[in-house]
């Protein structure tokens, strides 16, 4: 089974994002990454908490854009480091025997093999397909690059950047482990359908 990976962005929703939240987790959706970077500490901590009781008895884990202080803080599941971030070895040291699941956001393979010997949880690749939200990181990476990351990888690897309707088969069927999105997930449109089509697909014999 692959994995549907939410990222939140309350500035674009259309909903109060406790509310989409729920919906998302509804869904069941797999992971929801509270990603709010203009929230100042304690705002970020109690919605991040308030998530959290809201996934109590689902199967959605609940993680937190590069703020490991308030992983550890809230009990969440895991932290998302960003390309700017901390690095994922000086993390996992820091946190010596804490069990939190890291993921780490990487553009080449190069940074994928990095992030994987460093200890990452899991990674997002991206942009696979082209985005506004990441056009800063250059040219879409495409489907070859996907496939290739994904025929060596050692941990799961999530394709973010353009993911739509029309193409989230396309990244499943290059082996990513999942999709991560924000406006997919954020829609009501293709929310359920994409968790449902994301959870139920095979890949062709």
């Amino acid at each position: 089974m692959r994995l549907a990976y939410y990222i939140t962005d309350r500035q674009s929703c259309s909903l109060p994002i406790l509310q989409q939240i729920q919906r998302a987790i509804e869904a069941s959706v797999d992971l929801i990454q509270i990603r709010e970077k203009d929230l100042a500490t304690r705002p970020l901590l109690e919605l991040a908490s308030r998530a959290l009781e809201l996934a109590k008895g689902s199967r959605s884990s609940i993680l937190i854009n590069d703020r490991v202080d308030i992983a550890l803080a809230g009990g969440l599941a895991g932290v998302q480091l960003g390309h700017h971030s901390v690095g994922t070895g000086p993390v996992r040291k820091r946190l010596g025997g804490v069990s939190l699941k890291i993921g780490a956001s990487v553009h080449s393979l190069n940074e994928y093999l990095l992030a994987a010997a460093e200890g990452a949880s899991f990674v997002t690749l991206g942009p696979i397909f082209a985005t506004p939200s990441k056009s800063g990181y250059g040219p879409p990476l495409g489907l070859e690059l996907l496939t290739t990351v994904c025929h060596c990888a050692s941990i799961p690897v999530f394709a973010l950047g353009g993911i739509n309707l029309e193409n989230y088969r396309s990244c499943l069927a290059a082996g990513a482990a999942g999709i991560a999105a924000i406006r997919l997930f954020q829609t009501p449109e293709t929310l359920e359908k994409v968790v449902r089509g994301t959870h139920d697909f095979l890949p062709d014999c």
